[in-house]
């Protein structure tokens, strides 16, 4: 059995959650260096100046379709949201190739992720706003096939991450009651999603999460390292 740190035992008592959903980038893994290389390959193709690999990490976290809009857009909210779709058809037309050649390449597993994965037994449900066309080949290049029951990408429902929808998902797949899951991730995004679905969050210090310290959106626990949450 998981040996869980004071608080998660005292929040599902010595058995720990149920089932823990997880969030991808900025939480297991650093892809910011793929994804700052996707889009400057995008932005020359495009005839346009290259952005800062600590521009992209403010702009990650609603999936890529949101990532290429603040691009395109260098970060104004607004005008992204109101960027015509042919604009967004061209912009993936070259990033997602390049994108998909990184994959195998740069993407860093953060310390203390592996450790997590030895030390716990529990269930584990990847829900990313990734889609699915570049998540499979990732998780497999991770050697993490065997790491998840599921993989939630950010195409496979009709709402991703702010939404309740993937956690809830999650929970009726596995019969598990949302009091009795855990979602762990690095953004107000993943944060947002879970206590809409009434689900315990804990946040990850040495994310993305557009800049912000992941402290005001209030997640349940906050640990530097995934194994701070266990005993």
């Amino acid at each position: 059995m998981t040996a869980w740190n004071a608080g998660i035992s005292a929040r599902f008592g010595a058995g720990g959650p149920a089932l823990v959903m997880l969030d991808l980038d900025g939480t297991l893994i650093d892809s910011v260096p793929d994804l700052h290389k996707a889009v400057n390959v995008m932005l020359a193709e495009l005839g346009r100046p290259a952005v800062t690999a600590v521009q992209v990490s403010h702009w990650v976290g609603n999936g890529l379709d949101m990532l290429l809009r603040r691009t395109l857009t260098l970060g104004d909210e607004e005008a992204a949201l109101a960027l015509p779709a042919s604009d967004l058809v061209t912009a993936h037309h070259y990033f997602d190739p390049a994108y998909r050649a990184t994959l195998d390449d740069a993407t860093g597993v953060y310390p203390g992720v592996e450790e997590w994965f030895a030390a716990t037994t529990v269930s584990k449900v990847l829900i990313t706003n990734k889609s699915r066309q570049f998540t499979l080949p990732l998780v497999a290049s991770l050697g993490w096939n065997e790491r998840f029951v599921q993989l939630l990408c950010g195409d496979d429902l009709a709402e991703k991450k702010p939404s309740a929808l993937p956690l809830l998902h999650a929970c009726a797949t596995w019969q598990v009651d949302p009091q009795q899951a855990l979602m762990i991730g690095d953004s107000r995004t993943d944060m947002r999603a879970a206590r809409a679905a009434g689900i315990a969050c804990a946040a990850v210090t040495y994310g993305y999460n557009h800049g912000e310290d992941i402290r005001t959106s209030s997640p349940d626990w906050v640990v530097n390292r995934l194994t701070e949450l266990l005993a």
